[in-house]
């Protein structure tokens, strides 16, 4: 069970946009293997980093309208949101290590 809330269309503005910490937002489906294979490291990173920053899901087959809003093509897709915006985003699985790299701004 992942540890990171999952987030629809209708919760995503409160959840993400009006969030008071940075939100590293994983879009993904269940039928696919990648994003399968990257929710456990985003778990470890949700759980590591809870002070700094919260993680949540977007499943894109059940929240078509957000995935839309932010062109979601290729999955997964991790969005860091801050302060409402998008400050990065990693598509495809990668390992933690590249998270925290990419991420260092919010995460250290």
């Amino acid at each position: 069970m992942s540890n990171a809330k999952e987030v629809t269309d209708a919760s995503f503005g409160t959840d993400v946009l009006a969030s008071s910490k940075p939100v590293i937002v994983d879009f993904w489906a269940e039928w696919c293997g990648p994003c399968r294979k990257l929710g456990p490291i985003l778990d470890e990173i949700s759980v590591e980093y809870s002070e700094k920053v919260d993680v949540v899901k977007v499943n894109v087959d059940d929240n078509p309208a957000i995935a839309a809003q932010y062109g979601i093509t290729s999955i997964p897709a991790v969005y860091l949101f801050q302060d409402g915006e998008v400050k990065g985003t990693v598509i495809g699985a990668r390992p933690k290590q590249f998270f925290e790299k990419e991420f260092a701004d919010v995460l250290s």
